[in-house]
């Protein structure tokens, strides 16, 4: 079994890739999935034009190794921190060049960041909006990293030891959600009725 990790922010070497690279072990070290990270740390993919569609070759040559990558996972970690209440703009722009074909009927665990207390905006917006026309399947579960300065560092003196622990666990019990969902809907998508051609688009 296969998960993509997808950081959604725009810094590179930031907490969210902290926090990907750490949910990438407890993946690979713990539970023996494969699992890597598809980063949007300064912005790699351009803003969608209607060039996506008509199938330029610049987008081709962009899209095609990315859409191979996604269309392996069996599942997804969607990471975003929180910009002015928001989801970054680069994530936001991920789920208008990918598709059904890639993320479609597979589940997704929605992590977010915050330096604070803050971190419940970006998931009201993406379960509100983002999985519309590619189907993505977020969990019932989702993660809230707040004050993530303080948790999850590979120093153990620079974690408030109370909030790193109880994060740690409930990241392993979320994780191994996923995995389960996963394996259910890669059975459910194998009978062949998710897809419509009728039905292409979430109404």
């Amino acid at each position: 079994m296969k998960i993509t990790l997808i950081n959604g922010s725009h810094r590179p070497n930031g907490q969210s890739q902290k926090v990907a690279l750490y949910m990438q072990s407890v993946l690979c070290d713990q539970m023996s999935l494969q699992a890597d990270i598809l980063s949007l740390a300064g912005n790699p993919l351009p803003l969608w034009d209607q060039g996506v569609w008509d199938g330029e070759e610049k987008w081709q040559t962009l899209l095609t190794p990315l859409r191979q990558q996604l269309s392996e996972a069996d599942g997804f970690v969607v990471i975003s921190p929180e910009y002015h209440g928001q989801v970054p703009a680069g994530l936001k722009n991920f789920f208008l060049l990918f598709s059904k074909n890639e993320l479609g009927h597979k589940p997704a665990l929605i992590t977010t960041v915050s330096s604070g207390e803050g971190g419940a905006y970006p998931v009201a917006e993406l379960r509100m909006s983002s999985y519309k026309n590619n189907r993505i399947c977020y969990l019932p579960e989702h993660l809230i990293l707040r004050k993530i300065e303080s948790v999850l560092n590979a120093n153990p003196t620079d974690n408030d030891e109370r909030s790193d622990s109880y994060y740690r666990a409930r990241i392993a019990w979320s994780l191994s959600l996923l995995q389960d969902y996963a394996e259910a809907l890669k059975g459910a998508r194998q009978k062949g009725r998710l897809f419509s051609d009728q039905f292409k688009n979430g109404m």
